[in-house]
């Protein structure tokens, strides 16, 4: 029967549920007389679901109702029951699918332990186990050792300022200065834990937007506990265990020791190390005198003492200085108007090293050495606490040869005199002996920039032959006409018309002045510079070699411009090495007292390793400049080395004004394997003399030179320089090759060669005698007349270059 679906259900009653019992007996009882018939073998009918009575009439699936009844029996079971484990899962059956919360709430677990629960067990595990270590047991100074290239003779110590780092107490620390430092490094140092996270926030924040104050965020706990007893490596390790220290050290220790061993143990530039060493660095004074205005210079300077030193950074020194002087009014620790008040103190000048051994030339050594440590990335408080072992490339026969023969000359003269000597491997660029004075925290005159004379003519021999003149290039060594000055040689010296090499031997001015003028100033410039000569030197303004508006004058032949003996011995060293150029060092190794290696420079893959030699000029330019070179020390008084072992060699000289007296002497040569640079002069460019006469290259220093190379080459193998290359001759810029003719070369305005010479002087090419007709020379023609210029001031008689008199140099 049909009921409608808006009629209200009626609740059902005994007697239906009678007659749903009785139908569904009837309904089995049927099915079994049915199955009873069915013949064998065959399969019965599909049965129809059973249908069951409901309420009103309604007819449901079994299925349905079996899931109601399962339902309601779940309901019906004990809460014992409920607990029950239900029965295993078939194996077979798909895994479930965890749904997204569970998988959300897996990867939260995950990270948590991960990032919270194992670091805060390795956290707990190392705080357990630190231990805080005594003030005592702080990384104390240690003595750095400078040794020759053979690692056993000590050529200088660098003591650090332990003698002078005196442990004070706080109580006499001044507390304005206390608070300096508080203001500069941790102004919640007597709050915080040890460790400030709102400061490594900051810093993070900074060092992210690029903010020039941007610090590290750490605490003074923190610092101290880095500087005395940990490295200053930025390792994720070594921060970890400097937090950990210092949060337990922050718990365990007073506030104020821990202020007290900061004071005392912090690097405050300038070789001090603790406050009581930075007071007398500074200001010369005691603590317990200090003033808020020096104590906040004190404070300011050790964020960075390198960057902060008064003496290069004075301004970024003085603006970090009124930074902790407001950080103090806003800590309500310096009154606003007291603030105003404040000026920034006058600051002592830097003191010479302490130790002895810096006193002799020695020292000097140790100033390029630390000079090369610095600019190897070797920090000042490495040198201090490493316990360095530095070894150089100094030769100990070498430096030891170069004093005797400085000693030997210079003894019982003049006591103004000056000597410089360099003495420089062409193979490496490894500075063999050194010597710039006897004052080794003096001026290092190997080190300055000096008129070097006739030795510069080198590098117009280089050009010449660059622009293809060769050493039988004939030139005029008549008088010149400068600037309405006549010039002259030295001491009347000519030769009429001779080759280059002849007039490079007997170092005629006037021929390589009109030498210059053909080639041109710049490319003897450029010669010097490829060769070695730096185009800047530290602490000189300008580019070297160079007048203000970047053209060298035909002076430069001469030598007026100003080359340190350092360079001068380099740039030989090229030649020497075939043209190729090694830029000149003093450290070979350092080893820290704990056994690493800071710089190797012979080890492959090593910190500092040089790069290779570079080919700066032609072989074949500067073997045929070796060989012009050749004759030159025989020529110089017969100073030829010891065993006839061949050598190419220059002299150089530079008068002093018109007084017809000298005031710079040099004597410059080398073998394959050494190179040496003696340089004679004063303080101040006084006259130069010794036993009663003047001073020339091929006098003093040519002695020198002699005995320093003697010295340091005995006992090893005599070396030859390379074959020269076959003579030819080939059209330059300014020659030309001139028909097959018996007469000699025509050159414009000079006078023909005359048939007799002067003693010990040939007609011809001493080194390569023409096998055929010499070319025949052709000068630019001469520029027009320039005006007239305005009057000037009157030179000094006889002066046509500053620092350059006539008759001439040699």
């Amino acid at each position: 029967m049909t009921v409608s679906s808006n009629r209200k259900r009626r609740r059902p009653g005994p007697q239906d549920r009678e007659d749903s019992r009785a139908r569904s007996e009837g309904s089995r009882l049927s099915e079994g007389a049915s199955g009873d018939a069915i013949p064998a073998g065959e399969q019965p009918p599909p049965a129809e679901p059973p249908v069951v009575s409901t309420i009103a009439g309604w007819k449901e699936i079994e299925s349905v109702t079996a899931r109601r009844r399962a339902a309601a029996a779940r309901r019906a079971r004990t809460p014992l029951q409920r607990r029950l484990r239900p029965s295993p899962r078939d194996p077979s059956a798909p895994r479930p699918k965890r749904t997204r919360n569970q998988r959300i709430l897996r990867a939260v677990a995950a990270v948590f332990l991960l990032f919270v629960v194992i670091p805060s067990l390795l956290l707990a595990l190392a705080y357990w186990s630190a231990e805080i270590p005594d003030p005592s047991a702080v990384r104390s100074n240690q003595i750095a050792t400078v040794l020759t290239a053979d690692g056993s003779t000590v050529l200088a110590t660098v003591v650090p300022p332990k003698g002078n780092r005196t442990p004070v107490p706080l109580s006499d620390v001044p507390q304005p200065v206390r608070y300096a430092m508080l203001s500069a490094e941790d102004r919640h140092f007597y709050t915080n834990p040890g460790y400030d996270t709102s400061a490594y926030l900051r810093a993070a924040r900074d060092n992210l937007f690029g903010h020039d104050d941007a610090g590290g965020g750490s605490t003074i706990t923190q610092q101290y506990v880095k500087n005395a007893f940990l490295t200053s490596d930025r390792t994720l390790s070594r921060k970890m265990r400097e937090l950990i220290i210092s949060a337990k050290m922050a718990r365990q220790w007073n506030k104020d020791d821990i202020l007290a061993a900061y004071f005392n143990t912090i690097y405050y530039g300038r070789g001090a190390y603790g406050i009581a060493a930075a007071a007398r660095a500074y200001f010369g004074k005691s603590v317990p005198e200090l003033t808020l205005a020096e104590g906040a210079v004190l404070a300011a300077v050790v964020r960075t003492p390198a960057l902060l030193d008064p003496e290069t950074h004075l301004n970024q020194l003085k603006a970090r200085w009124a930074y902790v002087l407001d950080g103090m009014v806003e800590m309500n620790w310096l009154a606003p108007g007291n603030r105003d008040a404040l000026v920034f103190p006058p600051i002592a000048p830097i003191a010479p090293p302490a130790d002895d051994g810096a006193q002799g030339p020695a020292g000097l050594i140790r100033t390029a050495v630390l000079r090369e440590l610095k600019d190897a990335g070797i920090s000042d408080q490495e040198v201090d606490t490493g316990a360095l072992r530095i070894v150089t490339t100094i030769d100990a026969r070498a430096q030891q040869a170069a004093l005797d023969a400085v000693h030997n000359s210079l003894d019982g003269q003049s006591a103004d005199l000056r000597s410089a000597v360099v003495s420089i491997d062409p193979h490496t660029g490894a500075v063999r002996a050194y010597y710039g004075g006897e004052d080794g925290v003096g001026f290092d005159f190997a080190q300055a920039p000096l008129q070097t004379g006739s030795a510069f003519k080198t590098f117009a021999v280089i050009a010449a032959l660059q622009q293809g003149m060769p050493l039988s290039y004939q030139l005029d060594s008549s008088p010149v006409t400068v600037n309405d000055t006549k010039v002259t040689n030295a001491e009347g010296d000519s030769c009429g018309v001779c080759s280059m090499a002849e007039a490079f031997k007997r170092s005629l001015n006037t021929s390589f002045y009109r030498l210059t003028e053909a080639v041109g100033p710049k490319a003897v410039a450029d010669a010097a510079h490829m060769a070695g000569i730096p185009e800047q030197i530290p602490g000189v303004p300008g580019r070297t070699l160079t007048e203000p508006d970047g053209m060298p004058t035909p002076s430069i032949v001469l030598g007026s411009y100003s080359v340190r003996p350092i360079d001068m011995a380099s740039a030989y060293a090229t030649i020497a090495a075939d043209g190729i150029y090694h830029k000149p060092y003093f450290v070979q190794q350092v080893v820290a007292g704990d056994g690493r290696v800071l710089l190797d420079r012979g080890t492959e893959g090593a910190k500092g390793v040089l790069p290779p030699g570079q080919q700066r000029l032609p072989r074949t330019i500067a073997d045929t400049t070796i060989q012009a070179m050749l004759p030159i020390a025989g020529y110089s008084n017969g100073h030829v080395l010891a065993g006839g072992r061949p050598v190419a060699a220059k002299t150089g000289t530079t008068q002093l004004g018109d007084t017809g007296a000298n005031k710079d002497a040099w004597m410059i040569g080398f073998t394959p394997s050494l190179s040496t640079a003696v340089w004679i002069g004063t303080a101040q460019s006084e006259a130069i003399r010794a036993h009663g006469a003047a001073i020339w290259g091929s006098t003093v220093p040519a002695d020198i030179w002699k005995h320093t190379m003697d010295g340091a080459l005995r006992g090893t193998p005599v070396e030859e320089f390379p074959a020269p290359p076959e003579p030819s001759i080939a059209s330059g810029p300014f020659w030309s090759i001139a028909p097959a003719t018996p007469s000699a070369p025509a050159v414009s305005g000079a006078p023909a060669p005359s048939s007799s010479s002067a003693p010990g002087q040939g007609p011809f090419d001493v080194l390569a005698p023409p096998s055929s007709p010499p070319p025949v020379i052709s000068f630019p023609p001469a520029p027009e007349p320039a005006p007239a210029p305005e009057p000037q001031p009157e030179p000094f008689p006889g002066e046509i270059f500053p620092g350059l008199h006539v008759p001439g140099l040699r």
